[in-house]
Order: C-alpha cells, then structure tokens, then sequence
C-alpha cells in the first residue's frame, strides 16, 4: 500500500516519513516544491499550497492510505488581516478538498491529525466531550473534523482522527523551545510552586500511534486522544527537562495567582494561564479500542528532545 503523507517536511512529517522509510513502506511525501532532503526511497509530489483548489490527483494515483499533517499551525502574534479566514483556507477548505479527491481516488483510509485545541485549552478531556476551541486555529480543526465526518458518511473513506496536545521532541520549537534553551542556560524561572496537570505528546509516541492508525481496522471513523499517558505539572516539566540535561533546575517558588496577576498587568494573562492551567487528554479509548500503549516514556522523549539542542 502506498501511503501519502501531507506536510511530509514538517516537525511530524520528517520523522514519520523516516520511521515509514525504515520499515520499508512505499511513502509519497506532498510537499509545496521540489526541494528539500527526504529519505532514500521517498517519492517526491510537489502540489504548491494547500487550498480548496489544490489539485491533488497526481499524488493520489494509486494511495492506499492518506495522512494529513499539513496545516497553518497556530502561531503567536498573528498578523494576518482575518486569521479565520486564513487557519480555514488551509485547515478546512484544503482539508476537505483533499478528502473528497481522495475518496474520488479509491483511497481506504484518511488520517487526520488535528489538535486538542479542538476541546479547549484548559480542562481534562476524552473524545465524547463537546468542542469548545477558544482561538482560530482550534475553530478550523474543529470545522474539519466535522467536514471530514460527513464525507466518510457518504462513501467508502475511512476517517480517523487523532488529537493530540503539545508535541515535543528533536528540533521542537515555539514555547517548548524556548523553554529547554531558558534550561540550558541555567535562567531562574519563577515556576517552582506550580501544581497544574499537563499532557504531552514525544514526536516518537505520535508517530507510532498515526502508524497504528493507517492500519488498525477498529480505527476506521473513529476519533482518539493521544499523549504519553503521564501528566506533568510545569514545575516538574521543568526539573525533568533539566535532569535531561544533567543540569539543576533553577526554580523560584512563585505562586501561580501571583504571577497571573503579573502577567493581567502585561497584557499576557491568556499566554499565561495556559502555562499555569490544567489541560489533560484521556488516552483510554486507545488503548483499549487499539491496544495502544506510549512506547516511549516522558524521560526518553524529553532526553531525546533535548540532545538536539
């Protein structure tokens, strides 16, 4: 079965298409142009942009299985005249034009990764809670996901969706980041007295899990949370990734009302509590409908995620 991979050069795509091209699968790898390194043996289909005019049948003559990574991913601040429009543009108009010319193509099986934003930023959430996306990017995840529903209750795609919380691992950028290089350099972080839920996701967790997901028959129209299964709070994030560094944590026990309240005064009380707020994903469903277990452990995934740095 060939399998296309959409965002096959992105933080996800690289290393699912690596561990695809280690286990010998046949891989199409969609990416805008025709540059950029992939692995030996990756077919290469440059499709431009994603947008609802996209034409994607060249890449999806004879697919099995779709993946779809691809997406304008959520960035901080966001400079684009109307950001919903922008996030559906890609993450809802693309999404699902790719899904129709796939079912169009006999494809089986569409994996879709969204995002727990899709429910929320702050909360503990299975897959049966009802969506509440606070910010543009969760709004399109969520538009897609119902689009992508009501394409497969038409024919013969198979549609699984994954949400996954934070993913971090080698070359993680953004706020992750910035957090292990804040580490590094040994900066007093006035995070010490934080006793918030966390769930994360190691980049080698998701790939294993999309890996079960292009093949498990019980997947089939089916909705999962995925993470490493261990909930941190920040101040422990923070002294493993430093125990992954062999470095000590350099914490100040602030507590997290005071520096809300800092933070309201700045103008940054949303980036805020997030980092100080709960956000924890139920992975039960995929372990018992799957028999998924993380392969990887939050202390493998953070040394692995810190060695690149």
């Amino acid at each position: 079965m060939t399998i296309l991979v959409t965002g096959a050069t992105g933080f996800v795509g690289t290393s699912l298409i690596a561990r695809l091209a280690r286990e010998c699968r046949t891989v199409r790898a969609a990416t805008r142009c025709d540059t950029g390194h992939l692995p030996e043996g990756v077919e290469r289909t440059a499709i431009g942009e994603v947008t609802r005019d996209t034409d994607w049948r060249p890449a999806l003559d004879g697919v099995g299985a779709v993946v779809h990574l691809a997406a304008r991913v959520h960035v901080m601040p966001d400079r684009a005249h109307d950001p919903l429009a922008e996030f559906r543009n890609v993450n809802v108009y693309g999404t699902l034009n790719l899904a129709r010319q796939a079912a169009a193509a006999g494809v089986r099986r569409f994996v879709y990764l969204s995002s727990i934003k899709v429910n929320g930023e702050i909360g503990a959430f299975t897959e049966s809670a009802v969506g509440k996306p606070d910010d543009s990017y969760g709004i399109s995840k969520h538009e897609a996901e119902v689009g992508l529903r009501s394409i497969a209750g038409e024919g013969g795609l198979e549609t699984v969706i994954i949400r996954s919380p934070l993913v971090y691992g080698p070359g993680v950028q953004a706020n992750f980041g910035a957090l292990m290089r804040a580490v590094a350099r040994g900066i007093p972080l006035p995070l010490g007295a934080i006793r918030n839920r966390r769930s994360l996701v190691a980049l080698d967790n998701l790939v294993d899990f999309i890996l079960v997901c292009i093949e498990h028959p019980a997947a089939a129209n089916e909705t999962f949370l995925v993470s490493d299964g261990e909930d941190l709070s920040t101040t422990d994030l923070i002294r493993r990734i430093a125990r992954a560094m062999g470095r000590p944590a350099r914490l100040i026990p602030v507590p997290a009302a005071v520096l809300l309240a800092g933070a309201t005064l700045l103008g940054k009380r949303d980036v805020t509590q997030r980092l100080l707020g709960s956000l924890q994903v139920d992975i039960s469903k995929a372990r018992q409908v799957l028999g998924w277990k993380p392969p990887v452990s939050v202390d493998e995934g953070l040394r692995s995620a810190v060695a690149s740095l």
